[in-house]
């Protein structure tokens, strides 16, 4: 993974002694980061481009207009399949406890928005006044105890032969195979993969390829893909087969997904700017 710019240049926000840190990061081309950890949380807030990130044994995917939470000392690591902006803050753990222990997707409203790009993308912000900083840090705060926490999170399983799986279908996601070809191929009989996935999981293996073809759509769905070519590039046979399974995950089609104020947007207009499709 090629990283083009970072803004402002801080070589580990780790060790910066300002209780909120900000740094906009673009890359280029595919690619994953090494494994790696955080003293303080993070807030990983997609500007552009598609972005998966494995953490605290799940897949989660970031939609561009969301952000990933990460607690502090969580090992991760982030994959981009192509050109992509961020904006990542990384904040001291005992402000932010409120948000748990566990990584989560929200979808960000304009004002924290405008709050966290205030803190990613100023260098001038890190010497401001300590009063101006705890004031915007005060306003960061409520709002991420306000935002809409999603459920997008992929378990990945650590059974190597269930490992093989997940990442075949990671590469190629319109893959068709039954749970019986499957087992063929990583040398397990159906029962075995069955009980595995049940148990290393929580969900069967068709729910499990249900909830990956989700995550995958949303990020295409927020860069405005249209809804037919999302469904065959997943392998479904029509888009009135791909939104009733995206709406039985989900509850909400996904032309209506991005419209039903997770972004604080109202007007068709705007709507249409997050979907095409």
């Amino acid at each position: 993974m090629s990283i083009i710019t970072i803004t402002p240049e801080i070589d580990d926000p780790d060790i910066v002694s300002c209780s909120v840190v900000g740094l906009t990061i673009e890359l280029t081309a595919v690619g994953e980061t090494e494994p790696h950890r955080h003293r303080k949380a993070q807030l990983l807030y997609v500007i552009s481009g598609a972005l998966t990130v494995e953490a605290a044994g799940g897949i989660w995917t970031v939609p561009p207009q969301c952000a990933v939470w990460l607690p502090a000392g969580v090992l991760h690591l982030a994959r981009a399949s192509g050109r992509i902006v961020m904006a990542n803050l990384y904040i001291e753990p005992e402000l932010a406890a409120f948000l748990g222990e566990d990584c989560g997707i929200l979808f960000i409203r304009p004002l924290l928005r405008e709050v966290i790009l205030c803190f990613a993308s100023d260098p001038a912000f890190l010497i401001a006044g300590e009063g101006r900083r705890a004031r915007l840090s005060n306003v960061l705060l409520d709002e991420l105890r306000d935002a809409p926490l999603e459920p997008l999170r992929l378990p990945m399983p650590a059974d190597r032969r269930l490992r093989r799986l997940a990442d075949a279908l990671l590469a190629d996601p319109s893959a068709r195979l039954t749970i019986e070809e499957w087992g063929a191929r990583v040398g397990a009989s159906e029962r075995t993969l069955s009980r595995l996935f049940q148990r290393e999981t929580g969900m069967s293996f068709g729910r499990w390829r249900q909830q990956l073809h989700v995550g995958l759509a949303l990020q295409r769905l927020a860069i405005g893909d249209a809804v037919t070519s999302i469904a065959l590039d997943l392998g479904y046979e029509s888009a009135s087969t791909f939104i009733t399974m995206f709406r039985r995950h989900t509850g909400a089609s996904p032309a209506r997904y991005f419209g039903e104020g997770r972004f604080g947007v109202s007007s068709p207009e705007l709507r249409s700017s997050y979907l095409r499709g």
